[in-house]
């Protein structure tokens, strides 16, 4: 049976932090002839919204709040200017934290600490994000521990990713675990994807 993979999306969600952990999931489903996942996108609503810098993203589900009819195997949580707003939207938290009690994996990309945080995710845990956000993702959350020496941090069920293109690296690491290695590395050589180093000389100013 395919595993169930979710990315959700909110207005203003950074792109490449959906985008590219669900091109992960979506080429090792084919290179696999559609036998290991089925990678759904997850809004508020049904309705059309705008990732950030204009993309218009379409949902396949929308949270159902208290009545939750469909857990993942499999959570990604991306960021951008959106996941400010998105943390204080009720019924997409109660939905993520409902996920994260059932799910086998919850993977925050960038700034989407930020709403894994507000869902009480974060808490006695070590997690890395965005360097530029981190301060303040730091602020909002003072009982876990940031890691920002580190693109990917896993603490079994909950991954955590840096910024933006770090969301690649952590879909590859949630495919290891969960499809091995021959698998991971066929959809990289498909990709043409080398993960890119760590580099922690600049401190950049927080804009997502």
């Amino acid at each position: 049976m395919r595993q169930q993979v979710a990315i959700l999306v909110f207005p203003d969600v950074e792109v490449l932090d959906f985008a590219g952990p669900f091109e992960v999931f979506a080429v090792a489903d084919e290179l696999s002839g559609y036998a290991l996942f089925d990678v759904t996108v997850v809004g508020s609503t049904l309705e059309p919204l705008r990732a950030k810098n204009g993309l218009q993203v379409i949902p396949d589900r929308a949270v159902s709040g208290a009545a939750v009819d469909y857990i993942p195997d499999v959570l990604v949580i991306p960021g951008g200017d959106g996941s400010r707003a998105a943390m204080h939207n009720d019924q997409l938290i109660g939905w993520v934290r409902e996920v994260a009690t059932r799910a086998e994996i919850v993977m925050t990309v960038c700034t989407g600490t930020r709403i894994a945080g507000a869902a009480g995710l974060l808490d006695g845990r070590e997690y890395t994000t965005h360097r530029g956000a981190a301060p303040g993702v730091a602020e909002l959350f003072p009982a876990a521990t940031q890691r920002l020496d580190r693109r990917v941090v896993d603490t079994g069920p909950f991954v955590s990713t840096g910024g933006i293109s770090a969301g690649l690296d952590g879909a590859f690491h949630v495919l290891r675990r969960l499809a091995g290695d021959d698998v991971a590395g066929d959809t990289a050589d498909y990709m043409e994807y080398t993960p890119a180093p760590v580099t922690l000389e600049r401190q950049p100013r927080e804009t997502v």
